[in-house]
């Protein structure tokens, strides 16, 4: 064998034994496999990880009521006792029973809105129907809207669970009345009178019964 034929032997052989250490140091690839991923210099330094923060104010309650205030606790108590209980919800109902409740009493329609009533004052408003009826009166109104609308306090009895909301109302109606003979007595049709109430409603929270009850009427 000749010497060129020996040293192409012999560098063949170098050839194969460093693509099998470089296999072995590599590994094998496939037409699937991900390019290596590059770390970013954030990964290299570490990045802090976002931490959840719990225990902070409960927008439902201070969205309405200034935190940690005497309302605020019993809101929340309120919602320890009743956990679906959720205050703009709440208010969001108050808007449409004052609108059912005064179109009721102005219509003289009692029955409907009764079950929304305390005793008292389901009482006092047939008191009131009937005196106009008895000098004939009937009224005429339009309920336009609620203009404004403001949580005002709120109150928790831990030995009874009784729960009662106070509610300011700024509401815009048309109202007319009429005697017997049909004669307006009082009121223009046309004119938008601005009609201001503070009403509150109580229930005893984690009760059957959903219905939270006119308790008292203030102008």
């Amino acid at each position: 064998m000749n010497s060129p034929l020996i040293q192409l032997l012999v560098l063949a052989g170098i050839a194969v034994f460093l693509i099998l250490r470089l296999k072995n140091v590599l590994g094998t690839r496939d037409g699937f496999e991900q390019p290596p991923v590059q770390k970013t210099q954030t990964d290299r330094l570490g990045s802090p990880e976002f931490e959840v923060i719990e225990g902070g104010p409960d927008l439902d309650i201070v969205d309405h009521v200034e935190e940690n205030s005497s309302a605020a606790q019993a809101l929340a108590a309120m919602k320890r006792i009743e956990p679906s209980f959720n205050v703009t919800d709440f208010l969001g109902g108050a808007r449409s029973a004052y609108e059912m409740i005064v179109m009721g009493y102005e219509n003289g329609e009692l029955s409907d809105i009764q079950p929304f009533l305390a005793e008292d004052i389901y009482e006092s408003f047939v008191d009131g129907v009937a005196a106009r009826e008895d000098q004939g009166l009937t009224i005429e109104a339009n309920f336009i809207g609620v203009r404004e609308l403001k949580l005002m306090d709120a109150t928790y009895d831990e030995d009874t669970s009784e729960a009662e909301l106070t509610i300011r109302f700024v509401a815009e109606l048309t109202s007319v009345v009429r005697n017997s003979d049909g004669e307006i007595v009082d009121g223009n049709a046309s004119d938008i009178k601005r009609q201001k109430d503070t009403w509150a409603f109580a229930r005893k929270m984690g009760s059957d019964d959903p219905n939270w009850l006119l308790v008292s009427t203030d102008a």
